[in-house]
């Protein structure tokens, strides 16, 4: 039997019953509009498998949430399934973050990180998200550049990998491909507080060999590089 929380419960749920909680079969969900409520979260995330629970982290002061909630499912299973189908949906027009509670932070010391270039007007970030998880595991979600004003691509982003081999697959089979109308360049990222230095160094790559973390399976990497080659046949 499945419990429906009650709005404005989420606030003690989050701090009591957080270790009571399956870690594993969480998802966290973020970038949420303040007009997205449980009750909507509810018939979205029952629709990728059995919900448990909804937890809602509230500010102990304005008693308003914080633009993240917890889904609780019945299995990994299903937590992971809505990962894959519900990550960067669009609701009141702000993507959706859904990621794994669990997630180990240490792969985002990979720093695995490319450059999108000359990106259509019309490519979002759900639209990155789907083309290039083909290459491996995104650990955080493709980020499109906008203008602050009006909200309009500037049309470059940036996509986070959790191994250097996957981006090297993504720049192989990316660059001078064309999403929508265009041609766009794909190459690793500028690193931050550095004269023109690149990701993906040598020694960013051996760093990245020794972390623990970056010994996951990868199930889209096989993809990435294509079908296999079948004999012919005489």
């Amino acid at each position: 039997m499945t419990t429906r929380i009650a709005p404005g419960v989420g606030a003690n749920l989050l701090g009591q019953h957080s270790v009571e909680r399956n870690q594993d079969a969480t998802a966290y969900v973020s970038n949420l509009d303040p007009q997205v409520s449980e009750e909507l979260l509810w018939e979205l995330f029952v629709q990728a498998g059995t919900v448990v629970n909804v937890y809602v982290p509230k500010d102990r002061v304005t008693n308003l949430h914080q633009g993240y909630r917890f889904v609780e499912f019945r299995s990994e299973e299903d937590a992971d399934y809505a990962i894959k189908v519900l990550n960067m949906i669009k609701l009141y027009g702000k993507p959706i973050r859904v990621n794994k509670a669990t997630q180990d932070k240490k792969s985002l010391d990979v720093r695995a990180n490319l450059f999108i270039g000359n990106l259509d007007p019309d490519v979002d970030e759900k639209l990155l998200h789907d083309t290039f998880s083909a290459f491996g595991v995104i650990v955080i979600n493709p980020k499109i550049m906008r203008d602050p004003e009006t909200g309009n691509s500037r049309s470059f982003g940036f996509i986070s990998y959790d191994s250097f081999e996957s981006s090297v697959a993504a720049i192989e089979a990316m660059n001078g491909q064309y999403l929508c109308n265009r041609q766009v360049t794909v190459s690793f990222a500028y690193e931050k507080d550095t004269k023109g230095e690149r990701h993906g160094t040598a020694a960013e790559r051996v760093l990245a060999a020794s972390n623990p973390s970056a010994q996951k399976s990868r199930p889209h990497t096989l993809f990435a590089s294509g079908p296999p080659t079948l004999p012919s046949i005489a």
